[in-house]
C-alpha cells in the first residue's frame, strides 16, 4: 500500500520517512492512501490478531511486521445500572492496554523504514506499548513519562529495556521537553504520528466483526488525546467505502470533571478545543490532557456521529473501578471513568447495541488503585486483626 503523509491543516505533502512530525504550519499528518477490499470471506482463517486485517494497515512487507498476537479482545455481555452493554476488554493486550494496537503497526513501521532509535513521550500506558514492541523489533526506545505516572507502568517501560526519563509536573511538560529531543531522534509519537491511528483503528473492525458487521448503535469510551475515537472514525470510512457498513455509532467521549476541555468545547459548541491553562488532579492519568493535538477532528467526529462527551468525578471514577471489580473486571481509573458516564448519557438506550471500551489494566496502576481506597482497606485490615486477636486471646 503505497502511502503518504499529508497535513492535516494545508495539506502539503511529505514522505513517510521525513523526521518531522509534524508540518511546518503545526498541522498534524494524515495518511494519504487507497486501500485495497478486505476478503471478508478469507478472516475467519486468519490468526486472531490485528493483523488478520492486514490488508488495510499500512505496511509494505510482512517480513517487517511487530507483533505479539495483539488484538481480537472479548466482547462480554454485561448490565450496568440498568442498561445492557457489551465490554470490549481491550485491557487484555500484551502490555497490559489497547496502546499495544498502536504500537504493533507505529514500530511495524519504523522498522521498515530502518530507523533504528527512536524517543516517545506518555502518561505511562502508551510509553509501555512503545517499549514493549522496540525490544521486540530490537529498536532502541528512550520514553519521556511525568514522574507521577503510575509506578507499574515506568517499571515496565525500564523492564523493557527502554530508558525512562521521569519529567516533572504535567503531562503537558513532559511533551515541552521531548520536542528538543525530537530534534535528533524520530520522534514515535502516538498523538502525532498517524501510523499509530492505524493501530487503534482495528477496535472498530473487530467489533463490527464480532457483531457480524452489523455496527453497534453507540461506543463509549475515555478520552484524552482521542487515539480511539480518531481511530473509529477512521475504520469506518474506511468500511463505508468498501460498503461493508453503512452509517457509524453514536461515539460517546468521556473526560473528566478535572481536565474536560473537549467537553467544554463540545458543550459551548465550538469548532476548536481551547487548551486549558491547567488542570486538577485526576487519578485517570490516560486522560489528563489540557491540549489534545487534534481536538478539532475530534469535535467533528462526535457531532457528525451524533454523540456527545460526558465528564466524571473522582468519586464516579471510584465506583466505576469498584462496580467493574465486582463483575471481575479490574481496570485502571482511566478505564473506570466509562462506568459514571453511563449512569449519564443520553446515547446508552435500552434495547440498543452499546459497546464500552475498557482500555487498561489495574494491574498498571496498583499504586494509585490504593490511594483512591486506601482507607477502605486499611479499615478492613483492621477488622481482620481485631477478629484474629479475640479468636486467639485467653478466655
Amino acid at each position: 500500500m503505497k502511502v503518504n503523509y499529508i497535513c492535516s491543516r494545508c495539506h502539503r505533502r511529505f514522505a513517510v520517512n521525513t523526521f518531522a512530525y509534524k508540518c511546518q504550519c503545526g498541522g498534524a499528518f494524515e495518511l494519504e492512501k487507497i486501500p485495497p477490499k478486505l476478503p471478508l470471506g478469507r478472516l475467519k482463517s486468519r490468526a486472531n490478531s490485528i493483523w488478520r486485517y492486514r490488508e488495510v494497515l499500512p505496511i509494505i512487507k510482512d517480513e517487517n511486521i511487530v507483533t505479539l498476537g495483539e488484538g481480537m479482545t472479548p466482547l462480554v455481555e454485561e448490565r450496568i445500572f440498568d442498561k445492557e452493554v457489551l465490554l470490549k476488554l481491550d485491557y487484555l493486550f500484551p502490555s497490559g492496554s489497547y496502546k499495544d494496537r498502536g504500537a504493533s503497526v507505529l514500530v511495524s513501521k519504523i522498522k521498515e523504514l530502518g530507523i533504528k532509535t527512536v524517543v516517545g513521550d506518555s502518561s505511562g500506558n502508551a510509553g509501555a506499548a512503545m517499549a514493549a514492541y522496540c525490544a521486540r523489533a530490537g529498536i532502541t526506545c528512550e520514553i519521556y513519562c511525568p514522574e507521577s505516572a503510575s509506578e507499574g507502568k515506568l517499571v515496565q517501560i525500564s523492564l523493557y529495556g527502554a530508558k525512562l526519563n521521569k519529567i516533572p509536573g504535567s503531562r503537558e511538560d513532559t511533551a515541552k521537553v521531548i520536542q528538543e529531543k525530537a530534534k535528533e531522534v524520530f520522534y514515535a509519537s502516538h498523538n502525532w504520528n498517524p501510523f499509530f491511528t492505524e493501530g487503534t483503528k482495528t477496535v472498530f473492525y473487530e467489533i463490527c466483526e464480532q457483531l457480524n458487521w452489523e455496527v453497534p448503535d453507540s461506543i463509549i469510551m475515555p478520552a484524552g488525546y482521542g487515539s480511539i475515537i480518531l481511530g473509529i472514525a477512521l475504520a469506518g470510512r474506511e468500511l463505508k467505502d468498501m460498503g461493508v457498513i453503512n452509517n457509524l455509532p453514536k461515539l460517546v467521549a468521556v473526560q473528566t470533571e478535572a481536565i474536560p476541555p473537549i467537553y467544554e468545547a463540545f458543550r459551548k459548541g465550538e469548532t476548536k478545543v481551547t487548551p486549558l491553562a491547567q488542570g486538577r488532579h485526576t487519578y485517570a492519568e490516560g486522560i489528563a490532557c489540557l491540549n489534545p493535538i487534534r481536538g478539532e477532528q475530534i469535535l467533528e467526529v462526535l457531532r457528525e456521529t451524533d454523540g456527545e462527551v460526558i465528564k466524571v468525578s473522582e468519586e464516579e471514577i471510584a465506583e466505576g473501578i469498584n462496580i467493574l471489580a465486582q463483575k471481575g473486571i479490574y481496570v485502571e481509573p482511566t478505564s473506570a471513568v466509562v462506568v459514571g458516564a453511563l449512569r449519564k448519557s443520553l446515547k446508552i438506550k435500552e434495547g440498543k447495541t452499546n459497546v464500552v471500551i475498557l482500555t487498561g489494566s489495574g494491574l498498571k496502576a496498583t499504586d494509585k488503585i490504593l490511594r483512591i481506597f486506601g482507607r477502605e482497606f486499611a479499615a478492613k485490615e483492621q477488622l481482620k486483626r481485631s477478629s484474629l486477636q479475640k479468636i486467639d486471646s485467653p478466655k
